[in-house]
């Protein structure tokens, strides 16, 4: 596996007090140390006019003269400090360098993951928020399409859910999304007849998930509505925005994720990457436990190296599995199957 990574993603500080710090990279580097086949992969940073393609130019040039000016709050949770706009231009350009990678046609063997910060999924066409502020997984999906693919698919499994990269792509049907996350939090969107409109109807595929949610409510969640969603939609890129703030030990969750089932959730992206013929790319977003985030990407890692994780031995609830079967007719109904 190949990880995309600079040093300039640590120069985005919000401060000691808040989550999304340089320390999660750090912990993850520190994780990874004793693996083998781990390498390390820099890259250009994003250019502004690939940005523009995604996000509103008055929004990025308002974004950039705030960092520039020297920041502060651009919300009570989105905060900008000296080194900010490097990191996000940094941060994107990493996750367009995993594109790039998967569009590269690899054996599967040199799996890329883009392990920049800032990260990016909340981060909508015009605003900043929820720590995001350039959407690293729609950079990936849009330098993939421009590489060639006619679909793109990302599937987001973060406990959050991925509202940014909903928003960017609702009306589109060459980019399909998919997003597993905790029902009620923040950002409050993500309800599952969110399905997409216009040409992108049926192209977006919300499963909340309640809290104590856990390996096999996931696993369930893949296999029985995000694979014959594939499937069907036949992307030649896949891309996984991943989060690892679902584990049952994240400090800002509620869901029951272990880090073994992190490695079930990478064992089935890939199967299904393999079945429908799509190259497979990580994007990092959430994931706030230092510990639990390095034991987690180190599991992802080790899957991509060839290990096979224990598969869960419990059994989703009947809610889950209600709610599943639900949310698989509704989709049924919007694509007039």
């Amino acid at each position: 596996m190949q990880f995309g990574y600079s040093d300039l993603c640590l120069e985005h500080d919000p401060g000691r007090r808040h989550p999304e710090s340089p320390d999660r990279l750090r912990a993850i580097r520190e994780g990874l140390k004793r693996q083998h086949g781990v390498e390390y992969v820099d890259a250009d940073p994003i250019d502004l006019d690939a940005v523009r393609e995604l996000h509103d130019p008055d929004y990025v040039e308002e974004l950039q003269s705030f960092c520039e000016d020297g920041g502060g709050e651009w919300d009570p949770d989105t905060v900008v400090v000296h080194g900010t706009w490097d990191a996000i231009l940094k941060s994107a350009g990493l996750a367009r360098w995993a594109a790039e990678r998967v569009m590269a046609g690899d054996d599967g063997r040199d799996t890329p993951f883009s392990i920049g910060r800032p990260p990016g999924h909340h981060a909508v066409a015009d605003d900043a928020m929820g720590f995001c502020f350039v959407n690293n997984a729609g950079i990936a999906a849009q330098t993939a399409l421009e590489a060639g693919a006619d679909r793109v698919a990302i599937l987001d499994w973060d406990v959050h859910h991925g509202n940014g990269t909903q928003d960017l792509f609702y009306d589109r049907d060459d980019v399909f999304f998919a997003s597993i996350h905790e029902e009620g939090i923040y950002p409050g969107t993500g309800d599952s007849n969110e399905t997409g409109t216009g040409a992108g109807a049926g192209a977006t595929l919300n499963v909340p998930m309640p809290p104590g949610a856990g390996d096999a409510a996931y696993g369930l969640a893949i296999e029985s509505l995000v694979r014959p969603a594939l499937e069907r939609v036949e992307p030649d890129c896949f891309l996984i925005s991943a989060g690892f703030d679902a584990h049952r030990h994240d400090p800002i969750s509620r869901m029951s994720v272990s880090t073994e089932g992190y490695g079930w959730l990478a064992t089935l992206a890939r199967s299904i990457a393999d079945d429908v013929g799509a190259g497979l790319g990580f994007v990092l977003e959430g994931g706030y436990g230092l510990d639990v985030l390095a034991e987690s990407v180190r599991t992802v890692h080790e899957v991509c190296d060839g290990y096979q994780p224990v598969e869960p031995d419990e059994e989703p609830s009947e809610a889950v599995r209600s709610r599943i079967d639900a949310i698989a007719t509704a989709h049924q109904a919007v694509r007039g199957d």
